[in-house]
Order: C-alpha cells, then sequence, then structure tokens
C-alpha cells in the first residue's frame, strides 16, 4: 500500500497539474485529492510487498509439502498392490458392499 508520503507526492503532484484558471483552489482540491485517493486506496484492500512476498513463500512451500506427499501416497498405494483406496473404518473399499 502507498505509504503517507507517496500519497502526499502524489495529492500534490495533481495539484500542481492544475489548469491556470484553478491555481487559486489549488490547497483546497489538493485536500480534496488526498482524501479521494486515500478513501479509494483503502477499498482496494491492498497489502504491502513485504506481506506478499511472505505470502508468496509460504504458497512455495506448500506447494513443494503438498507434491512431495502426492508423491508418498502414491507410492504407498503402488506398495499396497494398486488396490486403490480403502475405507479407514472397515478396510474395506470405498463403496463395497459390506457383509
Amino acid at each position: 500500500m502507498l505509504d503517507p508520503k507517496q500519497l502526499e507526492d502524489l495529492a500534490a503532484r495533481l495539484a500542481r497539474a492544475l489548469p491556470p484558471g484553478l491555481k487559486n483552489l489549488r490547497a483546497e482540491l489538493e485536500d480534496n485529492f488526498r482524501a479521494i485517493l486515500r478513501s479509494r486506496l483503502e477499498r482496494l484492500d491492498l497489502v504491502s510487498r513485504e506481506r506478499f512476498e511472505t505470502q508468496a513463500e509460504l504458497l512455495a512451500r506448500t506447494r513443494a509439502r503438498l507434491t512431495k506427499l502426492e508423491k508418498r501416497l502414491k507410492d504407498l498405494e503402488a506398495r499396497l498392490g494398486g488396490e486403490g483406496p480403502r475405507d479407514a473404518a472397515d478396510g474395506q473399499k470405498p463403496g463395497a458392499p459390506t457383509s
């Protein structure tokens, strides 16, 4: 998200870009620009670059772990003779009739 200094600079640049006929309203318009920018940016629900990078690293680690777990599951299923998944409660394949 923009820090307050960047927000102030952007509002000032917008105010300086006003046509010559509106220069006498510059201070008031700069305040309005600042308020509007702050309001709109808050609605965007932005995150800092640091937080984004942290979440991206966490996602990468989670994906790597999921890949390892999927491989492990596949190996375990192959070791069981490719019989497929079994129901933990009774050892039967899911959907198989019970006796």
